[in-house]
C-alpha cells in the first residue's frame, strides 16, 4: 500500500496596497522610528481600505498560489484565521465559491497565529486518508479589524496580509513533502493573548461589555517567553522525527512575531540568524498569514531555493504552537506583489 503525502505544489501572498509607515504611527502615538524598529524590527506595515475584509485578502493570495501549481481545481479549501468576516459561517466557502470552486470541502482553522501549520496538519491528513488529492490553505487576517489605534503595543505590530499555498498528493520522500508534525496547546494560558469580547463566554455574561474589550491584547514579557520556549521544543520534535540534525536546517520560517523573537529562537537552537526567513521589516505581524506570505516572498526572490532543508514553526493564542518540516521543491517563478514606503 503506497503512502500518499502532502506535496507543496504552489505558493502565493498578498498584502493590501496602503502602506502605513513608523513615521505615520509616531504621528499619532507616543513612539517613535527608533522605538519601533528596535523592539519590533519593522519598519513598514500593510493595512487594508475600508471596505477590504479577510475574504478579499484570501481569494487574492489564492489566486497567485493557484496560478503557481498551474491549477484551477482541488477538492479543498482551508482557511486559517482569528479575524474571520463573520462569526458565522465560516470564511472559507466564501473564498471556495469566489475562486470558482463551489461544492468542494471548505472549512476555517481557529489556532490565531499557529493557525496555519495546524491548516497544512489537516490537509495533509485529508491527503493521506484519500479524501482529497489537491488541498488550498490560506492563512488570512485582516488584524487592523481588532487592533485598538491607541495601544502602541499592538498597533506598531499588527498588520493585514494573506499567503496561501497548494499542496498536492505525492511521495513522502520527494521534494515539497511535508514532513513530521507536532501540533500542542495549553489553555491555561489562554489570556494571554486574546480578543475578550463578541464570543458566547461575553455575550452570555450579563454584564455590559467594556469597548476596549474588542481589541487584541497580550501580555508581551509572557508571550515572549513561551513562544520561544514552545518553538524551540516543537522545533526540535519535528527535526529530530525527520531524521535531520539542527544543522541541517537550511531555512527556519516562523511566524512572524518580532524580530526579537525570531532572533531568539534561532539563538536558542544554536543556528545562525541568517538562516532565519525574515519579512516582519515590511509587512509587519500578519497572524495566520504571516508563514505562508514569507514563504510567498522568499520563493519570489530566490531567498528559498530547490533543495533547502525548511523548518516551519508557529506560536499563537490558545495558547497554540506547531512545527513542520520539508525540502523546498522547484516551483514556477511566483509573483512578487509588494508595495515599498518610499
Amino acid at each position: 500500500m503506497t503512502t500518499r503525502s502532502a506535496v507543496l505544489a504552489g505558493v502565493g501572498g498578498w498584502v493590501p496596497p496602503r502602506v502605513v509607515t513608523n513615521a505615520d504611527l509616531s504621528a499619532g502615538l507616543d513612539t517613535s522610528d527608533e522605538w519601533i524598529r528596535s523592539r519590533t524590527g519593522i519598519v513598514q506595515r500593510h493595512l487594508v481600505d475600508p471596505g477590504t475584509s479577510t475574504s478579499d485578502l484570501a481569494v487574492e493570495a489564492a489566486r497567485r498560489a493557484l496560478d503557481c501549481a498551474g491549477t484551477p481545481a482541488v477538492d479543498a479549501v482551508v482557511v486559517a484565521t482569528m479575524t474571520p468576516d463573520r462569526s458565522c459561517p465560516a470564511t472559507a466557502p466564501e473564498v471556495a465559491s469566489r475562486l470558482g470552486l463551489t461544492g468542494v470541502a471548505a472549512y476555517d482553522v481557529g489556532a490565531v497565529c499557529t493557525g496555519f501549520v495546524y491548516a497544512l496538519a489537516t490537509a495533509a491528513g485529508l491527503i493521506a486518508t484519500d479524501l482529497a488529492d489537491r488541498v488550498l490553505v490560506i492563512g488570512a487576517d485582516a488584524l487592523s479589524a481588532v487592533t485598538n489605534p491607541a495601544d502602541r503595543t499592538t498597533a506598531v505590530v499588527l498588520a493585514d496580509g494573506a499567503g496561501a499555498v497548494v499542496l498536492r498528493a505525492g511521495a513522502p520522500d520527494e521534494p515539497g513533502a511535508l514532513g513530521p508534525f507536532d501540533l500542542g496547546s495549553d489553555g491555561e494560558g489562554s489570556d494571554l493573548i486574546q480578543v475578550a469580547a463578541g464570543g458566547a463566554r461575553q455575550r452570555l455574561s450579563g454584564r455590559p461589555v467594556d469597548p476596549a474589550a474588542h481589541y487584541f491584547t497580550m501580555d508581551g514579557r509572557e508571550v515572549f517567553r513561551n513562544a520561544v520556549l514552545r518553538m524551540s521544543a516543537s522545533s526540535r520534535t519535528v527535526v529530530r522525527r525527520a531524521g535531520w540534525q539542527l544543522d541541517e536546517v537550511d531555512r527556519i520560517v516562523s511566524h512572524q512575531a518580532n524580530i526579537r523573537i525570531l532572533n531568539a529562537l534561532a539563538d536558542d537552537l544554536d543556528l545562525a540568524r541568517d538562516r532565519i526567513v525574515a519579512n516582519i521589516d515590511r509587512v509587519g505581524n500578519t497572524g495566520a498569514a504571516s508563514i505562508p506570505l514569507a514563504l510567498a516572498d522568499a520563493a519570489a526572490t530566490g531567498v528559498l531555493t530547490p533543495g533547502d532543508r525548511v523548518l516551519l514553526t508557529a506560536f499563537g493564542g490558545g495558547l497554540t504552537w506547531g512545527s513542520t518540516v520539508l525540502v523546498w521543491p522547484q516551483l514556477p517563478p511566483t509573483e512578487h506583489h509588494e508595495e515599498r514606503a518610499t
